[in-house]
């Protein structure tokens, strides 16, 4: 995902209330941060691997109806404990409904159907993209954040990564350019949803567990009437690819976005943001490990490269303190 923007739009949430709502006392969590940024790099990791799993049983569209069905009722399940409500009005579910295809819908669909033809790995390391993505889409549509000398180079470093991953200078042999392409355009999808959102739902009013559950809820519709169109219903059950699409979807959807949430309300987004770069080289040994994947040298290669420039590109330097002045006490 485009992290930084994310983190950002889920830290100015976490600290809007809802009008007229009484404030809550805070409850410090049962476990360390450092435990859950770990369990939340792991269950994204693995997310990559599942999806393949899915997909072993289950058409594409079948698999992300299944996920989105099982990630919006831990959604469920945390907002009837927290005692949270759904948003209202008109306008803010036709902003989620943009949102859910967004970020959940296209992606986890396009993920689906990239994984028929393409590894898991492969998959895992075209989702490090996003932060790339994110820094050009972010200079177009966000006046307020301009691109530096090092966010650049990032940005130029980055795409030299997924060109040796997708190994250019063999004409890109052996490679599904459809699965790759999609792959691509899946990771493309998150940051302009969270663009989207930054500059339609940011300080809306409700907690970030509200919208997400709304946001969630409507994706599972749009999934629910375009599987019905298309795939249907499963004319046969397959137990193990059942259990990849439920932990896929409690797991990697549902508790990792409780997770994200807390982890950014806790220790702020710069150091929640750091689980992007986990995820690629996680679900890169699952997939080796678990699903017997070949590995080329250019694929850890690349996936370093990516990272390298993804990391580059999210790094913000503080603005020059003009001669004269002192910083405020």
């Amino acid at each position: 995902m485009c992290y930084e923007i994310m983190c950002r739009i889920v830290a100015g949430m976490t600290t809007a209330t809802v009008t007229g709502a009484p404030p809550r006392a805070t409850r410090r969590p049962a476990l360390d941060w450092r435990l859950r940024f770990g369990v939340l790099s792991l269950i994204w990791g693995f997310s990559f691997l599942l999806i393949k799993v899915g997909t072993e049983g289950y058409a594409p569209f079948q698999v992300t109806l299944g996920r989105l069905v099982f990630g919006t009722l831990v959604l469920a399940a945390a907002m009837t404990v927290r005692r949270e409500r759904l948003p209202r009005g008109v306008r803010t579910w036709a902003h989620l409904a943009v949102a859910g295809f967004l970020l959940n819908a296209l992606p986890f669909s396009l993920f689906a159907y990239a994984e028929l033809t393409i590894p898991s790995t492969l998959a895992g390391i075209c989702n490090a993209t996003s932060p790339l993505w994110g820094m050009v889409l972010s200079v177009v549509a966000l006046s307020e954040d301009r691109p530096t000398r090092v966010r650049v180079a990032g940005l130029g470093l980055g795409f030299l990564g997924v060109l040796t991953v997708l190994g250019a200078w063999q004409g890109f042999s052996g490679l599904d350019g459809r699965g790759t392409a999609m792959a691509l355009l899946a990771s493309l999808s998150y940051p302009i949803g969270w663009i989207y959102v930054r500059r339609t739902l940011a300080g809306a009013g409700y907690s970030h567990i509200s919208l997400m559950g709304a946001q969630l809820l409507l994706a599972t519709v749009q999934l629910a009437v375009v599987t019905s169109l298309s795939s249907g219903i499963p004319t046969h059950v397959d137990v193990l690819p059942l259990l990849a699409i439920a932990a896929l979807g409690a797991l990697g959807t549902g508790l990792a976005l409780l997770l994200q949430y807390g982890l950014v309300a806790e220790v702020g987004p710069t150091t929640a943001q750091m689980v992007t770069y986990f995820i690629p080289v996680i679900a890169t040994g699952a997939g080796v490990a678990v699903l017997g994947e070949s590995l080329s040298w250019s694929t850890p290669v690349g996936a370093v490269i990516v990272l390298a420039g993804a990391a580059l590109t999210q790094m913000r330097f503080p603005a020059p303190t003009p001669a004269g002045s002192s910083p405020s006490p």
